[in-house]
């Protein structure tokens, strides 16, 4: 697995930089759940305001500047730990995010917005001219668990086949994150699951994705595997 400090590029592959462990308790998806669109709102204006002011376009107010954002609402200032995915015409535009929370939410929520918009390899970056085109969508990451399943004893351990695995997932709720011993990781978010409905589909896919041959099959401990769960919050 790689660090906790180590943002990821959305659907496909990894990118990385650097930031200060904070010590405040991470602020999860089930912490923001009960705030539903309130929070979802201030996460989803942050981000457009970070992309804004990266592409050099003049806010309307200033209270629509990130520092004033941020300065409004002082939960951002929790660790968390997020997804920022731009679409743009129903396409994907760039999508970068962390899997561990390691910096204010806040922090995070601007860093991967500016990322996402920039720095995705996968595309070129936002021009001032596409601004107005994109949507966006905050995902706050819960913490990544080990999938577990329970013995004929009744004691849990951790999955160790792709068929324990295929079985235990939950499709439409589970993030998954798969590694294997050599430093080949990837992850995908819940989201996919409406493009990949079936385990076998969504795992095989995965592990293309963390350069794996997408057929494999293990039965020993090689591959392993974490679940998260999202809360998302999209423009419309």
């Amino acid at each position: 697995m790689r660090d906790a400090d180590e943002p990821v590029v959305g659907y496909v592959s990894f990118a990385a930089w650097e930031s200060q462990a904070e010590t405040n308790a991470p602020i999860s998806a089930d912490d923001l759940g009960a705030s539903g669109a309130s929070h979802g709102d201030v996460l989803m204006k942050l981000a457009r305001a970070a992309i804004r002011e990266r592409l050099h376009i003049e806010h309307s107010t200033d209270a629509d500047s990130t520092a004033s954002i941020l300065a409004a609402n002082p939960w951002l200032n929790e660790s968390g730990a997020c997804f920022v995915t731009l679409t743009e015409g129903g396409r994907l535009r760039g999508c970068i995010g962390s899997l561990v929370a390691y910096q204010p939410l806040g922090k995070d929520v601007i860093a991967h917005a500016v990322d996402a918009a920039t720095r995705d390899p996968r595309f070129k970056p936002v021009t001032a001219a596409e601004y107005p085109l994109l949507n966006i969508e905050v995902s706050v990451l819960g913490e990544p668990k080990a999938i577990t399943i329970k013995t004929r004893d009744g004691q849990e351990r951790p999955v160790r086949s792709r068929t324990e695995l295929e079985a235990a997932l939950r499709p439409g709720k589970d993030g998954l994150i798969l590694a294997d011993h050599r430093g080949c990781s990837a992850t995908f978010l819940p989201q996919v699951w409406d493009e990949l409905s079936d385990p076998h589909d969504f795992v095989s896919h995965l592990l293309a994705k963390a350069r794996i041959r997408p057929s494999y099959d293990w039965n020993d401990d090689e591959i392993d595997c974490q679940r998260y769960e999202v809360t998302a919050y999209a423009e419309h």
